[in-house]
């Protein structure tokens, strides 16, 4: 019962700060929604079933758990944010530490990100039009 609550916990404040990234720029959105799925499938399927089926964050989501592929404007969006990012954190008066550790952050997830695979787009119409049968009731 406390695992079941901790897990739909995780799955809902992800689902809240992924929603909170729609509207707020340099905000992710399908990191959060990926975990809300992957949370949702241990303590609640029937979000799980919701955010595979939504029209924006499903075939994002099922990509990733088919094939760990991302979008070729998922890649640019994210590297975008991550430059502006880098700029704003030179020009802060943040310590010499954060200027220096977050950019070589930064380049180690643009080059783990650059290398993942992309889909087709016969992969991307699939997941598109792929409808999952519903849950039952939990």
């Amino acid at each position: 019962m406390l695992r079941t609550f901790l897990w739909r916990g995780l799955a809902l404040l992800c689902v809240a700060l992924g929603l909170i990234g729609v509207v707020v720029p340099g905000m992710p959105t399908t990191v959060f929604m990926l975990i809300a799925a992957w949370a949702g499938t241990r303590g609640w399927p029937r979000l799980e079933h919701w955010l595979l089926n939504h029209p924006r964050f499903g075939p994002p989501i099922a990509l990733w758990r088919e094939q760990g592929a991302m979008s070729r404007r998922a890649k640019c969006a994210a590297s975008t944010v991550m430059l502006i990012s880098v700029v704003l954190i030179a020009l802060s008066g943040a310590p010499n530490s954060v200027k220096i550790g977050v950019p070589l952050f930064l380049c180690g997830l643009l080059l783990w990100m650059w290398r993942r695979p992309e889909p087709t787009v016969e992969d991307e119409r699939r997941v598109t039009n792929k409808r999952l049968r519903p849950v039952r009731r939990d």
